[in-house]
């Protein structure tokens, strides 16, 4: 990792305690970490392994119980919930699983939407959100209410709404969860080539380790606990070179 690179992301010792019952779940216990500007990161791991709950904390969605999780060199666990918003609003992009667009608004003014809560005039939050949508190879479809666009096109809409605010990091929960294989691979590579291009941070959860190989680093969460760090650039330069060799032997 180049040492110019800056830390976008700082996770220390978190623990995140439920009690259930007479129990204490621990779904975090101690994980530590840094992802740097213009890195996609994976966190991969199954059911009940503590990925979501780690996104959660990373969002300031939830509190730890233990530890300091510093994003764009703010803490989030000293914040309170209107600071968490505020910051959420400006710094972070949001992509989910299910596309969560409204029906009775077309492409564009469904990417508008995030800039709306920053109180942007109509004529500004409309040419950033034209942007976004050609960003996303979606210009033909711009005035398409959801209904009238693929699984795949809503959640290009969906990365292009994330995009719209320019943030420091999109974070993504299973973004393709809802996608079948093909459109997934289509999506996934759309997300890798846009945040490269714009040089933002990108941390995705999934539980499938085929999605989860597209990032630069893995990060495999078991029982609370980081168990590897997977640096996968070596391996995508070896498949982006075999590839291209692939193609010149056609």
């Amino acid at each position: 990792m180049d040492n110019d690179k800056k830390p976008v992301i700082q996770v220390k010792d978190l623990y995140k305690i439920y009690r259930v019952g007479e129990n204490k779940v621990r779904a975090l216990n101690g994980v530590d970490f840094t992802i740097y500007k213009g890195e996609f990161c994976s966190i991969v791991g199954t059911s009940g392994s503590g990925k979501s709950t780690l996104l959660n904390m990373l969002a300031g969605l939830e509190k730890p119980t233990k530890g300091e999780v510093i994003i764009a060199g703010e803490h989030m666990e000293k914040k309170t919930e209107n600071q968490l918003v505020k910051f959420r609003r400006e710094h972070i992009g949001f992509i989910f699983q299910s596309f969560n667009l409204l029906p009775t608004m077309n492409a564009v003014e469904n990417v508008a939407l995030p800039l709306t809560f920053q109180g942007m005039d109509k004529k500004t939050r409309l040419a950033r959100a034209e942007e976004a949508i050609k960003l996303v190879g979606l210009t033909k479809h711009r005035t398409h209410k959801p209904t009238q666009m693929s699984g795949g096109q809503q959640q290009r809409v969906g990365v292009a709404r994330a995009l719209v605010v320019n943030p420091e990091i999109i974070f993504a929960d299973e973004p393709t969860g809802n996608l079948d294989s093909n459109t997934s691979r289509e999506v996934m590579n759309l997300m890798k080539k846009v945040v490269r291009e714009q040089n933002q941070t990108l941390v995705m959860v999934t539980h499938d380790n085929y999605l989860a190989g597209f990032a630069d680093r893995i990060f495999h969460i078991k029982d609370g606990k980081i168990i590897k760090i997977e640096d996968n650039r070596e391996a995508a330069l070896n498949d982006a070179v075999k590839e291209e060799e692939g193609e010149e032997n056609e």
